[in-house]
């Protein structure tokens, strides 16, 4: 009964973290199942099966929010449905230990870059409105869809800071979006699963106390994204990237490094992103402050205009 209510409290967690910044459900949720000694593939089946109900009832959350692009849910989720039951059918197989530090490196750029450009000078707007092509999409959903298979989580890591670096989605609906088609990944992944594994490994109770803490924490995380400004969201999410994948490339066969190294690493990068934040709720508070006082200005001449109109002799 313990192992149950806390397998519900990090549903909840995850993904009140997922809904708010895109990422981390699956992978906070497959690495405490890997860490009581479940197999990869059952436990990536496990989370995927709790996901096809927290992503619907997150999706519908955003949805209700206005926090969703449609055009985008069905330009990357369809691809990233088919490259998650490729994933799933090939992971018993599939060797990763390679794949994975190349992978973590990419996001780990990706994701210095989010982080660098909502901090020092937020949202980018010279792109904010223009379509994001199919061309662009259908590919990163492919490689989202596989990753998030094989590794237990990855739509969001690979998905949603490469959305944000394009610049032309606003964050709250790259976050959105990014959770909604996720249904789809999830759904496919299942299947995926389901059909290479059968039922072998999956613990019904398990999928079941994931998926009660995630419908919990999905509209209040859905909530959250629609009121945290965009330069702060960028900043968190950039955040969240660069340390996710900095553990992963410590741990890795490349560098291997020592609990000493890996433990001052996180102090560093967690003390940088906490001042990234910090200067960003900052500058955006400047810039409420300025976008009132042109206003008030603009007030103060329009009023002046109608005065001077109406002291204009007929």
């Amino acid at each position: 009964m313990r192992k149950l209510v806390l397998l519900a409290l990090v549903g909840l967690g995850a993904q009140l973290v997922d809904g708010s910044l895109g990422m981390a459900y699956g992978v906070t949720s497959t690495t405490l199942l890997l860490a009581i000694g479940t197999n990869p593939a059952a436990a990536s089946a496990t989370v995927h099966l709790a996901e096809i109900g927290t992503t619907l009832a997150s999706g519908a959350s955003h949805w209700k929010f206005g926090n969703v692009d449609w055009k985008v849910v069905i330009r990357i989720g369809i691809p990233g449905a088919i490259g998650a039951f490729a994933g799933a059918t090939f992971l018993s197989s599939l060797d990763t230990s390679v794949a994975a530090p190349v992978m973590s490196l990419i996001l780990l750029a990706l994701g210095i870059y989010v982080l660098v450009r909502f901090t020092v000078k937020g949202l980018r707007r010279d792109r904010l409105g223009q379509p994001l092509r199919r061309r662009f999409l259908t590919p990163l959903g492919l490689v989202a869809g596989f990753v998030d298979a094989t590794g237990g989580g990855g739509w969001g890591p690979v998905g949603t800071p490469a959305i944000l670096a394009s610049g032309r989605l606003e964050p709250r609906k790259v976050i959105g979006s990014i959770d909604t088609s996720e249904f789809l990944v999830s759904v496919a992944a299942s299947a995926g699963f389901l059909l290479a594994l059968g039922s072998a490994g999956i613990d019904t109770a398990w999928v079941v106390a994931l998926l009660v803490g995630g419908l919990i924490a999905a509209p209040i995380a859905a909530w959250l994204v629609r009121h945290i400004p965009p330069r702060v969201l960028g900043s968190a999410v950039g955040g969240v990237i660069v340390l996710t994948n900095s553990r992963t490339l410590l741990r890795s066969d490349w560098i291997d490094a020592s609990d000493s190294t890996r433990t001052l690493v996180y102090l560093v990068l967690a003390a940088v992103w906490a001042g990234a934040v910090a200067w960003s709720v900052r500058a955006y508070r400047g810039e409420l402050a300025l976008e009132r006082e042109l206003a008030d200005l603009e007030a103060e001449l329009a009023t002046d205009d109608a005065r001077k109109g109406a002291a204009e002799p007929a």
